[in-house]
């Protein structure tokens, strides 16, 4: 009997160790269809253009030049054009986090009529992409005078997004109903529940829908095509695309402004990936 548990357990922990390594093979396979392409951005940026369209292609820079990067920077109005961008992305964050959070506490924690049938028809929004209603907001954008400036990019976020809403609500669903009760108890109101209670637990929602604000911001071209017309408001994704449509693009500029348009969202994302896995997770406090 002795025997027979024996191998049973070593055909267990056979087994279990083909599992794991079967499982590490496949997650180290799917991370180098994602890094490799990007070490190959990497690698271009440095490359001149005679070495990147090399034939066969090399990996490795038979010249290396900072001079993409350096072009990259005083070449096009990068530093205007990164400014107009951090600039939308702010008020973007601040709007988005406001109306969401406040818009899913009602659909969350206050209980009232209709409640529900309202949160079903917010979330039917979300298949409307926004090919669908960019033609009605120009039109309604033009009448209030706003093409030409930042306000089309800016004020829809003051007014909620449908995901972002759905994300805080399943989330302040998760935070026990007893620590609202006892706040009423002791006279607190909804607005100071919402701000001093509800708010710091919701830091790893609320550090995702600004992780999604700042991505959809930093890579907006429709937006930005659409509603401006001043080249002194152009975004970054608008700067590239010129440098992009000339009759002789410079890819090798190209990429160095690819790379540096994607440094900063990997920053943001390693600096923050505690708090945005648990805001995916919707790991709220349970009761």
């Amino acid at each position: 009997m002795e025997k027979l548990k024996a191998r049973e357990n070593d055909r267990r922990i056979r087994r279990s160790t083909i599992e794991v390594t079967a499982e590490y093979l496949i997650i180290a396979i799917l991370a180098l269809a994602f890094i490799v392409p990007f070490i190959w951005l990497i690698l271009s940026s440095f490359k001149t253009s005679q070495d990147l369209f090399r034939t066969p292609p090399r990996w490795l820079p038979e010249t290396w030049t900072i001079g993409n990067y350096i072009q990259g920077f005083t070449g096009f109005p990068f530093l205007k054009y990164l400014g107009n961008t951090l600039f939308i992305i702010v008020f973007n964050v601040i709007g988005g986090l406001f109306s969401n959070s406040l818009v899913a506490y009602g659909f969350s924690r206050i209980k009232w009529k209709g409640r529900n049938a309202v949160f079903y028809l917010v979330l039917m929004t979300m298949v409307l992409p926004f090919q669908v209603t960019m033609i009605p907001l120009f039109l309604m954008f033009q009448k209030l005078g706003w093409i030409g400036t930042f306000l089309p990019l800016i004020v829809p976020s003051f007014f909620g997004n449908a995901f972002f809403i759905f994300l805080l609500r399943q989330f302040l669903v998760g935070v026990p109903y007893d620590i609202s009760e006892s706040a009423k108890i002791d006279g607190a109101s909804e607005f100071t529940i919402f701000y001093r209670i509800i708010i710091p637990l919701a830091k790893p929602a609320l550090t995702t829908v600004a992780i999604f604000t700042f991505m959809n911001c930093w890579n907006d071209f429709i937006g930005p095509l659409v509603f401006l017309t001043d080249n002194k408001l152009y975004t970054l994704s608008i700067g590239i695309q010129q440098l992009m449509s000339t009759n002789d693009p410079r890819w090798p500029l190209v990429i160095a402004v690819g790379v540096s348009m994607t440094l900063p969202m990997l920053a943001i994302f390693f600096i923050l990936q505690k708090y945005f896995i648990e805001g995916i997770s919707f790991s709220g406090i349970k009761g």
